[in-house]
């Protein structure tokens, strides 16, 4: 298992949202409004970790039925975070 930061964590977490949530194309509102939230906030600032801001086990189960992606493709790295990896070892 690989050593990594919480923030980190969080950080691809949040990505790797952005990035199917784009390739279903969805907005951040049109996510949002599935999720049951009226403003894109919750969505927004957690695919960016925003101020601390971060998805919950609640969300991403909701985001992964309604991306209809396996919640675990949440918490893989990405191309450019297994690169940036690579390059520090």
């Amino acid at each position: 298992m690989e050593n990594i930061l919480l923030e980190d964590f969080y950080k691809r977490v949040g990505q790797n949202v952005a990035k199917y949530r784009i390739e279903k194309n969805l907005s951040q509102l049109e996510l949002s409004l599935l999720m049951g939230y009226k403003s894109v906030s919750v969505v927004s600032g957690a695919e960016i970790y925003y101020k601390g801001k971060h998805f919950n086990l609640e969300h991403l189960l909701k985001i992964s039925q309604i991306l209809e992606v396996d919640i675990c493709e949440f918490l893989k790295p990405n191309v450019a975070q297994t690169a940036h990896l690579k390059t520090e070892t």
